[in-house]
C-alpha cells in the first residue's frame, strides 16, 4: 500500500487499471477499499485511483479540524504526487462534496465529473426522515449544531445569535471533549449505516463490515468529518463547474432527499441528471449494476 505525502499528511491511495486516471472520493468514513464493486469494472477501462482520505483508514489522522476544502485540497496534492495533470472525478455522499470542491476550485484539472447520492450542504437536515435525526441523536427536528451539541446551551456563547460556522468553531475549541463524549453516547453509527440501505440482505451482510471498519478509525475521525462539512456550501458556486457532470440518485435515499439532489443538478451548468429507481443512499452497492452502468457510459463517450 504506498503513500504519498501531500497537503502535510501522508495520504494511503490505491492504483489500478490503464487508460484516463478516474480518482474516486468515498463518502463519510469509508476507505479506498470501499470501492470494492466498482474497481473491476472500472479498472478495465480507467487507471483508478482510490483513497484514505485525512483522519481514514491507513492515512494520517492530524489532531486539528479541517474543512472540506482541506480535503479537496489534499486530492489535488494526490493528483500532482501522481504527476496526473487531468482526471475523471468521482465523489460519492460526503466523498461528492469533496468532488465539487475540486471542480469549483480547480477546473482545468477535472475531465469528467459524476456526483452521487450527495448535495450542495445548503440544503441542512431538517426535511431528514425521523429515524435518521434519532441516530444522529435528536429527538426532534433541529439544525446540525443542535444535534452534534445537544445539551450545551448553557454555555452564554452557545446561546448567542451566531452564525453556523462561528458557532461550530467556537464549540470545537471550547467543548471538544464534551461533544465527543456526548457522540459516543448518542449518535447511533451502527444504525446510520444501517439506514443507507433499503434492503434488509445488504444490511445483514455489510454492516457488520461497516462497523469493523468504523471501530478501526474513531468517532473522533467521524466526527471530524462532519465538522468539515459546517459553513461550506456550494450553491451559489455551481456554476463555476466547467466540467460535463453527471449526478446520480437514488429515489429513496433517506440522506440526501432526492429534490435536494435534482435542485444542484439544475445549477450546474449541462450536468445529466440520472434517476434510479428505489435506489437507496448506497446505489453503488445496492444496485451496483445500474450504477456502474451509468457511471460508464457516461465516463466512455
Amino acid at each position: 500500500m504506498p503513500k504519498a505525502k501531500v497537503n502535510g499528511i501522508n495520504m494511503a491511495y490505491d492504483v489500478s487499471g490503464v487508460g484516463e486516471p478516474l480518482v474516486m472520493i468515498m463518502g463519510l468514513g469509508g476507505t479506498r477499499q470501499s470501492w470494492v464493486f466498482q474497481k473491476r469494472a472500472f479498472s478495465k477501462h480507467f487507471k483508478i485511483i482510490t483513497l484514505d482520505s485525512r483522519g481514514i483508514g491507513k492515512s494520517d489522522k492530524p489532531s486539528e479540524p479541517f474543512t472540506i476544502k482541506t480535503l479537496a485540497d489534499d486530492t489535488i496534492g494526490l493528483m500532482n504526487h501522481l504527476n496526473i495533470d487531468k482526471a475523471h472525478v468521482l465523489g460519492v455522499s460526503h466523498g461528492g462534496r469533496v468532488a465539487q470542491e475540486v471542480a469549483i476550485n480547480y477546473p482545468d484539472r477535472v475531465i469528467k465529473l459524476v456526483l452521487a447520492s450527495t448535495n450542495t450542504g445548503a440544503e441542512g437536515i431538517d426535511d431528514l426522515p425521523p429515524e435518521v435525526l434519532h441516530a444522529f441523536g435528536s429527538k426532534e427536528r433541529s439544525s446540525q449544531s443542535d444535534i452534534i451539541y445537544a445539551g450545551m446551551k448553557q454555555c452564554s456563547i452557545c446561546q448567542a445569535e451566531l452564525q453556523e460556522k462561528e458557532l461550530w468553531e467556537h464549540m470545537w475549541a471550547a467543548h471538544r471533549p464534551k461533544v465527543l463524549e456526548w457522540a459516543r453516547k448518542n449518535i447511533d453509527f451502527g444504525k446510520i449505516i444501517s439506514l443507507g440501505f433499503n434492503k434488509k440482505l445488504y444490511r445483514m451482510f455489510i454492516l457488520p463490515f461497516a462497523l469493523l471498519q468504523l471501530k478501526l478509525g474513531s468517532i473522533e475521525a467521524h466526527i471530524r468529518l462532519i465538522e468539515a462539512t459546517v459553513g461550506n456550501t456550494t450553491l451559489d458556486r455551481l456554476h463555476l463547474i466547467k466540467a460535463p457532470t453527471l449526478v446520480i440518485l437514488g429515489t429513496e435515499d433517506k440522506f440526501c432527499p432526492p429534490r435536494s439532489i435534482e435542485a444542484m443538478a439544475t445549477r450546474v451548468p449541462n450536468a445529466k441528471l440520472v434517476k434510479i429507481e428505489g435506489g437507496s443512499h448506497n446505489i453503488l452497492v445496492e444496485m451496483r449494476s445500474r450504477f456502474n452502468k451509468e457511471v460508464l457510459d457516461f465516463l466512455k463517450r
